[in-house]
């Protein structure tokens, strides 16, 4: 499936996007620091966590990526699965349900509007699914700013949790 949205096109991921994830969420790292945020995502390059490579190649292999391009270069990415990671305090829904489990945009693009068109993809990806509940999980420390992102693409908050010490807060959105 190739959506385009503002020239952003959004096609199926694969194993070879694994090096353009990394680098993503690598800049994502450096570009919160830069911020003075490094309790989100802490200040070590995703690349060099343990098992942060190896965790992306597993999105891609055994869910369901997407990536966006502009131009043919990708700028932004979404991994969707069938419920919630089991390594967070968070419950499965009582229902089928589909889960972001990853949404990066690189950020040199910022504000082209790369992460609202996945998400609305990974809604009409739910819709053909024909399952109703599109759920996501972010961080909500740093006055809320990831929390208001999802609110303002069509998701509600649901259950706040801590995952140890970082404050985390599930939302949904119904597609059907």
């Amino acid at each position: 499936m190739n959506d385009t949205t503002q020239g952003i096109r959004i096609r199926p991921g694969s194993l070879a996007d694994a090096p353009a994830i990394l680098d993503m969420l690598d800049a994502a790292v450096v570009w919160m620091n830069a911020r003075g945020n490094t309790e989100q995502w802490g200040t070590t390059p995703y690349s060099q966590k343990p098992g942060g490579p190896a965790r992306v190649e597993r999105y891609t292999t055994e869910n369901s990526p997407y990536i966006a391009e502009l131009d043919g270069t990708p700028v932004g990415a979404l991994v969707l699965d069938s419920g919630p990671s089991p390594q967070m305090p968070i419950a499965p829904a009582a229902e089928p349900e589909r889960y972001v489990r990853l949404l990066i945009s690189d950020r040199r693009y910022a504000g082209r509007g790369i992460g609202a068109a996945l998400l609305a993809h990974a809604a009409e990806e739910t819709r053909r699914a024909g399952v109703d509940l599109l759920r996501v999980d972010c961080w909500a420390g740093g006055g809320g700013e990831l929390v208001a992102f999802y609110e303002r693409n069509g998701f509600t908050r649901t259950d706040p949790f801590l995952s140890q010490t970082w404050p985390g807060q599930v939302l949904a959105r119904r597609v059907g």
